[in-house]
């Protein structure tokens, strides 16, 4: 999956050993809201952005897992009232996992110990970040166990191989490709990473002046997660401006520092790719440039090629 400035491309090899090749013009989220590019709002745009797009190049590579049998209508990704609903469930689904649940385990927590743990108090919400880093840390270790995950990650180490290539103007052929590194500042692990981290802080600073919500403990504790849920979004907003500040080449070496475990994350959800998924990077690489730099409108949709690195003028007529 490679989205640029103006196009969104995702290519897929198939059991059969065809490559589906799906290519659209993109535009971004609510274009009319121009505040949403500005700096500290933009994150929260490229946040919901990557989570719809993630959705859609898995939702596409399952659907072409299965090429359709000869004479049917090419698999499309699905999309309307379907997508927004299993986006909606996911999105609470990550909420309760990474927010509601450390935030519940910190309050049992002080319960079972009989410690005096609350959230006027500086430990609680340290205890909580803690807890949320332990459960983003377990989460991802238990999804690497999946083989299936493992080959995602190994086209995951594949696309930060092509964007290097790239950014190093190399030829984006398999051998110029293959020396680079797996890892990459900008990567939307690292920006995962460096949200939960700024989370904490800002939980930790400014929770405890939050007054007490109500007299029964367990629903305080429900009410404030409620406060937490929408703080997702100004805090994801200043992970993005942290994170664009780190990958920068005069960045503070102090800085630098504090976004290298967001890189040491990438261990977990990269893997070294095979030359074949190597191609399937580059190839969507191409296609993403080649129509940055065509000067009328490309077709879109969905195409099948027998061969991922075959000349871009061979690429064939719509599926």
């Amino acid at each position: 999956m490679i989205r640029s400035p103006r196009s969104f491309v995702v290519a897929v090899r198939r059991p059969d050993g065809k490559i589906a090749l799906r290519e659209q013009a993109w535009k971004n989220f609510w274009p009319s809201l121009k505040f949403f590019r500005w700096p500290f709002f933009r994150g929260i745009m490229v946040l919901l952005e990557s989570l719809h797009n993630g959705y859609v190049a898995l939702e596409f590579s399952a659907q072409q897992a299965e090429p359709p049998k000869e004479g049917a209508e090419p698999s499309q990704p699905g999309g309307g009232a379907s997508m927004a609903l299993s986006m909606v469930l996911a999105t609470f689904l990550a909420l309760g996992l990474f927010v509601a649940l450390p935030h519940l385990l910190t309050w049992g927590l002080g319960a079972w110990t009989n410690t005096a743990l609350d959230t006027d108090g500086f430990a609680f919400h340290l205890i909580d970040g803690v807890l949320r880093l332990l459960v983003f840390l377990g989460y991802l270790l238990l999804l690497s166990k999946s083989k299936d995950v493992q080959n995602l990650f190994a086209y995951h180490g594949a696309e930060h191989k092509a964007i290097w290539a790239h950014e190093s103007k190399k030829e984006l052929t398999v051998e110029n490709a293959r020396p680079f590194s797996t890892l990459h500042p900008r990567c939307g692990t690292s920006f995962l990473f460096v949200v939960v981290g700024v989370a904490v802080l800002v939980h930790v600073v400014f929770l405890p002046w939050v007054p007490r919500l109500h007299e029964h403990n367990f629903l305080n504790q429900l009410l404030l997660i409620l406060v937490k849920l929408p703080m997702v979004f100004p805090i994801a907003g200043l992970a993005y401006e942290l994170q664009r500040l780190t990958a920068k080449d005069n960045c503070p070496r102090a800085l630098r520092w504090l976004a290298l475990p967001g890189m040491w994350l990438q261990r977990l959800t990269t893997r070294p790719p095979t030359d074949a998924q190597l191609e399937i990077a580059l190839l969507a690489m191409r296609r993403a440039l080649k129509r940055e730099a065509a000067t009328e409108a490309l077709p879109e949709g969905l195409f099948i090629l027998d061969n991922a690195m075959a000349p871009d003028d061979a690429l064939p007529a719509l599926a």
